[in-house]
This record gives structure tokens, C-alpha cells and sequence, in this order.
């Protein structure tokens, strides 16, 4: 087999992998946002009867939500990924590595990893929020007057030069593997890990946008998810990711205002 052949056929069998991945993810999460809203509405028949549930959360609780945002960033993350990933993948091939496809599968489990560190404060951040009475039975933000704050902030940082120096990564992933390209699985465990760090500083306060519309919000879940991807494969999304940083503090201001 001449190694075109072999390149490609890796390819088919990685973007395979990566859309049943994806695929799996997202299924969790619908059948996740079912329950949460059976769940969502006993609470609210609860809170209307004087019954509202005040029991606080513990580690099994935060273990739950830990899955629910880690494979929740799997669906909405692998997606933007999957072109890096891909390039990475052919780089090891015809650099004819012969651990290629470890080393490539090393690089998404790095990339994974980030993101999974992310869901960790998310879900402590959550349990935080639950024991502060602050989040309503849909998981949104019960007081707008922090919502507006919280949108502000995710506003601002979209005009920050850290936002743009990460999304410059995101976006020039040949420049990006270029600087920081490491041999190996170790070295594609640590190339998708830097990676990954640098996708979770261009996007993780738009996650936390979550936390305004509701956590397990599927339409949310997925315009956020169709944003992030054409923010980085899009070379010209600078107008557009300052755009929507101006309309998330627009937001943010009149939440406060009608407060």
C-alpha cells in the first residue's frame, strides 16, 4: 500500500472515530437534557407547593455534573478540533512515524484532557452555585443582576488580546505545529494538550454563557457550538467574535437595567 493510500485510509477511519464520538456525545446529551427537564419541572411544582429541595450537593452530585460538561465538551469542541487533528495525523504519517496513529490518538486524548480540566472548575463552579442558592431549577443564574455581570465579562474578553492570541493559534494550526511540534505518543499527548489549552482560552467563558441560559439548554449548547467552530476555521472572524463580544455585554447591560 503507497503511503497516500495509507494516509488516507488513516483519515477515513480518524474522521470515523471522531463523528461516532461526536455522535455518541451528543445522544448523551439530548437524552441528558430529557431528564433534566422532568427533573426541572418536579422542582418548580416542588418550589410552588413550599417544598423547594435545599439539599446540598455532594461528591457524587459533582461527579455527575463533572460527566455531564466533560462530555458535553466533547460534543461541542471535537468538532472545531477535528481539521488540527486531522493535519496532525498526516504530519506523523509521512513523517513515517511508525507509532502514527498512536501519536495522533495521543494528541486528541491531550486536546480531551484540557477541556476535561475545564469541566472540573465548571462542575465545582456549579455545585458552588447550587449551595449559594443562586442557580434556579433549570440551572440558569436566578439573579439577572449577576447574569448581566457574568455577560459583560464573556463581552469584554472577546475584544482582549489573550482571546484573539489564543483563537490565533486555533486558526493557524500549521503555524501552531510549526512551533511546538513534539515526536511521539508522549510528544502528541503534550502537543494535544498545549493545544487544548490554548482552545480553552479563546472559549471558555463563552461556555459559561451555560450558566445564563441554562447548563443543559440543547439550542444554546448547539449555537455556541456552531459559533466556536466557525470562529476558528474562519481566518476572518476577528469582526465577527467582536461583534458578538459587543452584543453579549449589550446583553449584560440591559439585564442589569431591568433588574
Amino acid at each position: 500500500m503507497t503511503g497516500e493510500r495509507v494516509v488516507r485510509r488513516d483519515r477515513l477511519l480518524m474522521v470515523l472515530g471522531l463523528a461516532a464520538t461526536i455522535v455518541l456525545a451528543w445522544a448523551y446529551l439530548v437524552r441528558g437534557a430529557a431528564g433534566m427537564q422532568v427533573m426541572s419541572s418536579e422542582a418548580e411544582m416542588h418550589a410552588a407547593m413550599g417544598m423547594a429541595d435545599m439539599r446540598a450537593w455532594g461528591w457524587v452530585d459533582w461527579f455527575g455534573l463533572f460527566m455531564m460538561w466533560a462530555i458535553m465538551m466533547v460534543a461541542m469542541m471535537l468538532p472545531s478540533a477535528a481539521p488540527v487533528i486531522l493535519l496532525v495525523l498526516g504530519v506523523y504519517r509521512r513523517r513515517v512515524d511508525p507509532q502514527a496513529r498512536s501519536s495522533a490518538a495521543a494528541f486528541v486524548a491531550g486536546y480531551v484532557i484540557a477541556w476535561t480540566m475545564f469541566s472540573v472548575a465548571a462542575s465545582a463552579a456549579q455545585v458552588g452555585l447550587h449551595r449559594g442558592a443562586l442557580l434556579a431549577p433549570d440551572m440558569r443564574l436566578r439573579s439577572s443582576v449577576v447574569s448581566g455581570v457574568l455577560l459583560i465579562v464573556v463581552g469584554v474578553y472577546q475584544w482582549l488580546p489573550i482571546k484573539n492570541t489564543c483563537l490565533t493559534h486555533c486558526q493557524s494550526p500549521i503555524g501552531f505545529l510549526s512551533q511546538y511540534w513534539r515526536e511521539g505518543t508522549i510528544g502528541g499527548l503534550a502537543l494535544g494538550l498545549r493545544h487544548g489549552m490554548f482552545c480553552v482560552g479563546c472559549c471558555w467563558l463563552l461556555m459559561t454563557l451555560l450558566f445564563v441560559v441554562g447548563v443543559m439548554n440543547l439550542l444554546w449548547v448547539a449555537v455556541l457550538s456552531a459559533f466556536v467552530l466557525i470562529e476558528k476555521l474562519w481566518s476572518r472572524s476577528a469582526v465577527l467574535t467582536r461583534l458578538a463580544g459587543a452584543a453579549i455585554a449589550v446583553w449584560g447591560v440591559s439585564l442589569i437595567a431591568s433588574a
